[in-house]
């Protein structure tokens, strides 16, 4: 990639992180992996006491770290606590949070510490996860006091120095900030901003464990440091830990704290550092000194490590800028990977839209975003993984379609408009989706719908009618015709997508797909004539024609019918929609005939429909049409 683009990614990613911080409701961090340190023994799975300690350890710590504790330690054995017994079932835990973090967001990360150490380690003997913000660790022997070295891990960026000038100069540097924390009596750690040249710099932190002494303090940083160059002393960014210490440096400045002298200890009883891990190896992405933000950031190693590596095995399908992956987090956590195409010029585009108003709404009819990562090149999305795919899948599915019953089919149809109230009306952005179609409502373990792919949204004011675009980008078959004709976009515009969703839900056509005849050319309007012919029940799939309830149907045909009438300003509300659907007491307005039928696809189009994958993510194709 040329120093261009480079440079134009930057500002672009910039602009990203700088648009969430402005729509942050809270500067809280939220907890991301690390690193993990496991030791088994055959004697101790077996050791029933043993384990039961560590449980019982574990309980405690969530316990603990809930009074607004931000670090502490214990003795555990046979559940009582502060033994000093040194028996073969006593077990030795403490957990730490990074001095800036309150208590809350301390205990969640201490929360999900405790759950992913459960699953990482859950025989061993000893045991220690890192988190971005926190650290939890317990073992079979007391190391309060003591200084411990080895084990050590040491991290690395990809980007490499120069010459070796730098590998003497961050030694160097290093070593002043290693003097500075031993010399300060009521600090343990300390960050530093060094000058590299005229245009870059460094930045570095060492830390030991509060319960060492100076000397103990010393001894372990410079045996970290002395490792640097047999591990790292080729790369820009390292870091190098042990359970006592640990030191790391990078051109991009990875720490919150806006002075370079730390502020004293809160409580001097936690036994290990609090952040020894670099916050992040992110190349080429600018960053706000002020910004927390809440959205979490996972390393790279973690996602190609979930992923095999973007291995096609794992991938999912093409989602609306790039590849989709599913993947496991070391916590066992199941997750889609969406990654940015480097080729995908609009997809930049729909990426940004993704990070800026997926990150601010939370709703169980929304797909949940668990992080990001702006590492190296790379630009990822980590979404909650669906392991029932998309509607889509199964809607228009010759075999899976059949196990969509009616009960089925409408609480879908329900969870939909939900998720699509919540965007209009509850969330803090207020949002249009502009591209609700059944590829972009994915289904959890339980069928129920999630509203995804934030790629193409809006937001909008609360009082503000519609906007205009001259570009005008949408999926066939649920543009509205105001929107497809003259640019104009509103919620009704929304509002039409799901009248189209709801008539597919329950015939189980495909709109875009539905040709009868040379006078029929949607769903939309062979739904009218048999409305008014009184037939509506004619096209019902028939595989659940067993199961439907008559009233629900005609109920839901008559919302459709509302949703995709040709004036927006006809079109109910989503507010109204999701009072019809949960009432049987609300009287329904009149339909008038739905808007007109976009035309036929072209054989290119039809093409593309018939070889999409089953399983795609986003198997429709996107149409631009110009606006009159």
């Amino acid at each position: 990639m040329s120093q261009m683009n480079m440079t134009c990614t930057a500002r672009f990613l910039s602009f990203i992180l700088l648009h969430i911080f402005l729509f942050t409701l809270t500067n809280a961090q939220s907890p991301y992996y690390r690193l993990n340190f496991c030791q088994n023994s055959t004697e101790k799975t077996n050791n029933t006491s043993y384990r039961s300690n560590v449980r019982n350890l574990l309980l405690w710590i969530n316990t603990d770290s809930a009074t607004g504790s931000v670090s502490n330690h214990i003795a555990i054995n046979s559940n009582k606590t502060n033994s000093n017994d040194n028996d073969g079932d006593v077990v030795y835990g403490f957990y730490d949070c990074r001095g800036d973090v309150t208590g809350s967001f301390c205990q969640f990360c201490i929360n999900a510490a405790v759950r992913a150490i459960a699953q990482c380690c859950p025989n061993g003997v000893s045991a220690m996860i890192w988190y971005d913000i926190c650290v939890i660790g317990y073992s079979d022997h007391n190391t309060s006091g003591k200084i411990s070295v080895t084990p050590s891990w040491n991290l690395t960026g990809t980007k490499n120095t120069k010459d070796s000038t730098e590998l003497e100069k961050a030694v160097d540097d290093m070593r002043n900030l290693i003097g500075r924390v031993t010399a300060e009596a009521n600090s343990n750690w300390a960050v530093g901003e060094f000058d590299w040249s005229d245009t870059e710099k460094r930045y570095g932190w060492v830390q030991c464990n509060s319960d060492l002494t100076k000397d103990g303090c010393r001894y372990c940083l410079e045996t970290m440091l002395d490792k640097v160059p047999q591990c790292c002393g080729t790369k820009v960014k390292w870091a190098v830990v042990s359970p006592s210490c640990g030191m790391e440096i990078d051109d991009n400045k990875f720490y919150n704290f806006q002075t370079e002298s730390p502020p004293s200890l809160p409580n001097p009883g936690g036994l290990l550092l609090r952040t020894i891990t670099p916050k992040s190896f992110r190349d080429h992405v600018p960053r706000e000194d002020s910004f927390n933000g809440d959205l979490p950031t996972i390393p790279l190693t973690v996602i190609q490590q979930s992923t095999d590596n973007f291995s096609e095995s794992f991938k999912l399908g093409e989602g609306g800028f790039g590849p989709v992956y599913k993947g496991t987090l070391p916590d066992g956590t199941e997750i889609a990977a969406k990654r940015l195409s480097e080729t995908s010029g609009q997809g930049l585009e729909e990426f940004k839209n993704e990070v800026i108003f997926i990150a601010k709404l939370q709703h169980r009819n929304l797909v949940k975003l668990l992080g990001c990562c702006f590492e190296e090149n790379e630009k990822i999305l980590v979404y909650e993984y669906m392991p029932n795919s998309s509607l889509n899948f199964h809607l228009f599915n010759e075999e899976k379609h059949k196990h969509l019953d009616w009960k089925l089919r409408l609480s879908i149809i329900k969870g939909i408009a939900r998720g699509l109230l919540y965007l209009h009306e509850d969330s803090p952005l207020r949002v249009i989706h502009r591209d609700l179609k059944a590829s972009n409502v994915l289904l959890d373990d339980e069928m129920n719908p999630k509203i995804s792919d934030f790629g193409l949204a809006r937001a909008f004011e609360k009082d503000q009618c519609h906007t205009k675009t001259k570009r005008v980008i949408g999926t066939y078959g649920y543009m509205a015709p105001e929107y497809a004709m003259a640019g104009l976009f509103s919620v009704k515009s929304d509002v039409f997508s799901f009248g189209v969703l709801v008539l597919e839900i329950i015939y189980g056509k495909r709109n875009g797909d539905f040709f009868l005849s040379e006078h029929m050319q949607s769903l939309l309007l062979y739904t009218w004539k048999l409305w008014c012919e009184g037939k509506s029940l004619e096209l019902i799939d028939p595989f659940h024609k067993k199961t439907y309830v008559e009233s629900e149907v005609m109920k839901c045909i008559h919302i459709g019918l509302l949703c995709v009438q040709e004036d927006a300003a006809d079109r109910p509300t989503m507010s109204i929609v999701v009072r019809m659907l949960g009432s049987d007491t609300v009287d329904l307005p009149k339909p008038t005939q739905p808007a007109y039928s976009i035309g036929r696809k072209s054989k290119n189009e039809d093409q593309s429909s018939k070889n999409s994958k089953d399983n795609s993510v986003d198997e429709e194709t996107l149409t631009i049409v110009s606006p009159r």
